[in-house]
């Protein structure tokens, strides 16, 4: 049998056979960031489309859907007043306090309650029974109990922010792997330094999920809260625009909205890659020089 026919020779020779390679790109996973933007662009391409489709062909009424060039137009002019400003200000203020005191408050009772099962006792049915209950369902006893000015709409925001961080929480530390706690003990490792260094990252991950759904939660609690006895904010942009039927100015707020959380969301996924780079690094952060 020739070398041609023998089935054994053909796969050793293509196997020895050197392999085409492809180039590697430096800047391929830049544009593949750049890439996301997309789908966004092509959104408002079709919002123009069948905005100035619905002008010429009169579908519906036009003032219920203006162009995304309009609503351009009226938030240049909202902002040459002041009033975007105003309102971006009054908003971030409220959703970075409320935001940020829930979830130092949660990532604090989450560790008690790991590691004083009485703790967890106690506290569990409680959140059990509250968690459940719509955040936005509270508001008006809090401005019964507080009044209209920030505090209740902080308090709202944190409440929001508190159970899904809270659970994310107990979560992650219960899911750390018990080998680790194991082989950090066999080391001599102490208490404290196991806590830091095995079960704190571990939970991090967890952490950031729950952060991630309280962030839009809160964003859903602080347009509600702005939208009842406030002053300032995109939520009483869009109460003012509701009172006297501009419809721009609603879809202004709302975009201001859509791109403000979109902010928040990314910081908050680049503060999870810095915190978690050994997630991704693996054995080469591993060990700490």
């Amino acid at each position: 049998m020739d070398k041609a026919s023998n089935p054994v020779l053909v796969a050793q020779g293509a196997a020895n056979r050197p392999r085409s390679r492809k180039p590697h790109v430096p800047w391929r996973a830049g544009a593949a960031k750049w890439l996301g933007i997309l789908p966004i662009a092509a959104f408002f391409a079709l919002w123009q489309l069948i905005s100035m489709a619905n002008g010429k062909l009169e579908l519906f009424n036009p003032i219920f859907l203006p162009a995304p060039t309009a609503i351009m137009e009226e938030g240049w002019a909202l902002a040459q007043t002041g009033l975007i400003a105003d309102s971006l200000i009054s908003s971030t203020i409220r959703i970075l306090a409320g935001f940020l005191i829930g979830l130092l408050c949660a990532v604090a009772v989450g560790l008690v309650m790991n590691k004083y099962s009485r703790v967890e006792f106690w506290l569990s049915p409680v959140f059990n029974l509250l968690g459940p209950i719509p955040s936005l369902a509270l508001l008006p006893i809090f401005i019964i109990w507080f009044g209209i000015g920030e505090f209740p709409k902080i308090v709202l925001i944190a409440w929001t922010t508190f159970i899904p961080v809270l659970t994310n929480t107990l979560e992650g530390l219960r899911s750390v792997n018990p080998i680790l706690i194991r082989s950090a003990l066999s080391l001599g490792a102490s208490e404290r330094h196991i806590f830091t260094k095995v079960i704190l990252p571990s939970a991090i991950p967890s952490i950031f999920v729950g952060a991630q759904v309280s962030l839009g939660l809160g964003f859903s609690s602080l347009i509600v809260s702005e939208m009842m006895g406030a002053k300032s904010g995109l939520g009483y942009i869009i109460v003012d625009a509701r009172n006297y039927f501009k419809m721009s100015n609603m879809f202004v707020a709302i975009v201001l909205i859509g791109l403000e959380f979109s902010l928040f969301s990314y910081l908050l996924r680049l503060l999870e890659r810095r915190l978690v780079v050994w997630k991704k690094n693996g054995v080469r952060t591993a060990i700490e020089k």
